[in-house]
């Protein structure tokens, strides 16, 4: 589907494997994939349905030079429950604290999108909410042990064990989950390349 990007290259501003996958899903290829690091860190003042658009933008305004036939897209990806975030753990001990609270209740997942060129930023994104069944200490452990969720929001992924046998409904995108709505992306990046 390379012509939606109407001449084009997009560039990939992320490290998530999962975000390479639904882009070749979607067939918006080819792409090229180029990374910084930035610092990840918000204001406790912001609303936190903000914080995942907010950082999103950040990271692309990292890059100081876009060619004119480039569109870079950068993505953030929060797990908010009781008004509280919920990013990657920081150890195997925060992801079993963090399952523990998610266990039983339903939780909010936002991805922050940000497609820029070398004349425009446009911000955007998606919410879903998520189920997860109520888990023993033993599910818990099994899983940490498993998937090895260190890399993912909310300590856990929505393609593996967990997101196959404890979620019990999902409202909204499946992909949003797993770190890129890519219905809307393909909407608006046809749009922003129009």
């Amino acid at each position: 589907m390379q012509s939606i990007l109407n001449g084009k290259k997009l560039i990939l501003s992320s490290g998530s494997p999962r975000r390479k996958e639904l882009l070749e899903l979607s067939g918006i290829t080819p792409y090229d994939k180029r990374v910084k690091e930035i610092d990840e860190t918000y204001s406790p003042e912001m609303d936190v349905t903000q914080v995942a658009s907010f950082l999103a933008r950040e990271k692309a305004m990292a890059f100081d030079h876009i060619a004119d036939d480039e569109v870079y897209i950068t993505a953030d990806t929060i797990v908010i429950c009781n008004d509280k975030i919920y990013g990657k753990p920081k150890d195997s001990q925060d992801a079993i604290e963090t399952l523990t609270t998610l266990s039983g209740i339903e939780h909010t997942v936002i991805t922050g999108v940000c497609l820029r060129s070398s004349s425009e930023t446009y911000v955007f994104d998606d919410v879903s909410r998520v189920k997860i069944a109520e888990m023993s200490q033993e599910e818990i452990e099994y899983y940490i042990d498993t998937c090895q969720p260190f890399d993912k929001a909310g300590s856990y992924g929505i393609q593996d064990w967990l997101g196959v046998c404890k979620v019990e409904y999902i409202y909204g995108s499946y992909s949003n989950i797993m770190g890129m709505p890519m219905q809307k992306v393909y909407e608006e990046l046809k749009e922003f390349c129009a």
